[in-house]
């Protein structure tokens, strides 16, 4: 596929689709011992819980690529994580996918564990910005969280807290809950855990990005439970544009907004022209355009590749 196409429904046919997100599919795989799912990537892209008509080229493949190299990151960084991340692309030599969804569905697909996701969103915020600002600048707190007088806008708080929220059906929107709250949907049993993993993967990947000249300023994880072995493990997508809020080290400045490496291009568009949160919205080719450019500046600098050499590493 051309890098000027875009890919925004998957049309898959050799594989049982179980689900369909904002963005990814998910297709069931042949029972080999473990159950297992291939995670599939569109181009489409959301904003403020909705859907976009077109998408954004190669953002699929981004995406996939750059969770996969923090997988691979974040193994050797957190002790005792385990995650979902088996290879990318289907069972190599399996013949379960014609030659053409093979070729469709390269770079964007990773054949991952099946198991029971948690419902909620693991968020951990390093930085005071978003909602949290906005919430800050009310009560002095972030989701309901006490936090040290006179921050400004964007300050790095004193240390990464866990905010997390609670993961919406497609359509709906994710609401802030506290800590206490996640651990009432969650459990007592795995609330810890999953706070704590949430918190080092965090510290973790932002010390790598900001080796690379990247602040991560806040970002979502996903985690989901072995029912068999009672394990959880990090589960989705990780650390990506999508998930995640990037800025450039360099250009930091505490007390204003700062440029971002993701969808802040189009969250400001949509904000300018009065369509914040409304269906069947389509974008204007430069704002597509600004978007991939954020994207794919992120990749080359946390992969040290570009997004045509990682794509050449992949068997054709």
């Amino acid at each position: 596929m051309a890098s000027s196409e875009v890919l925004t429904s998957i049309p898959i046919t050799s594989l049982p689709r179980i689900s369909q997100g904002k963005v990814r599919d998910l297709f069931s795989l042949p029972d080999s011992g473990k159950p297992k799912l291939l995670f599939v990537t569109s181009d489409r892209i959301s904003a403020y819980d909705v859907i976009l008509k077109n998408g954004i080229p190669t953002k699929g493949a981004i995406l996939t690529l750059i969770s996969a190299k923090w997988f691979d990151a974040l193994s050797s960084r957190v002790p005792g994580l385990k995650h979902h991340f088996l290879h990318l692309g289907p069972p190599p030599s399996s013949g379960l996918l014609a030659p053409d969804e093979e070729k469709l569905l390269r770079g964007r697909s990773m054949t991952v564990r099946r198991l029971k996701v948690f419902p909620i969103e693991a968020i951990v915020r390093g930085y005071v910005t978003g909602s949290a600002w906005a919430e800050y600048e009310k009560t002095q707190t972030i989701h309901g969280l006490p936090q040290p007088a006179g921050l400004a806008r964007c300050q790095r708080l004193p240390q990464p807290i866990y905010t997390p929220s609670t993961k919406a059906e497609l359509g709906d929107k994710d609401v802030n809950i506290s800590p206490d709250e996640a651990r009432k949907i969650v459990g007592d049993k795995y609330a810890s855990r999953i706070e704590e993993l949430a918190l080092a993967c965090y510290k973790a990947g932002a010390a790598y990005a900001e080796e690379r000249g990247i602040i991560i300023a806040d970002t979502k994880f996903e985690f989901g439970l072995d029912e068999e072995t009672d394990e959880i493990y990090l589960v989705d997508e990780v650390l990506t544009p999508d998930s995640s809020r990037f800025w450039s080290k360099a250009d930091y400045q505490v007390g204003r907004e700062q440029d971002s490496f993701d969808k802040q291009v189009l969250r400001n568009w949509l904000t300018d022209n009065g369509l914040k949160g409304k269906p069947d919205v389509e974008m204007p080719p430069e704002v597509v355009e600004k978007t991939k450019a954020r994207y794919t500046e992120v990749f080359e600098r946390l992969t040290g590749n570009s997004l045509e050499e990682a794509l050449s590493k992949l068997s054709a």
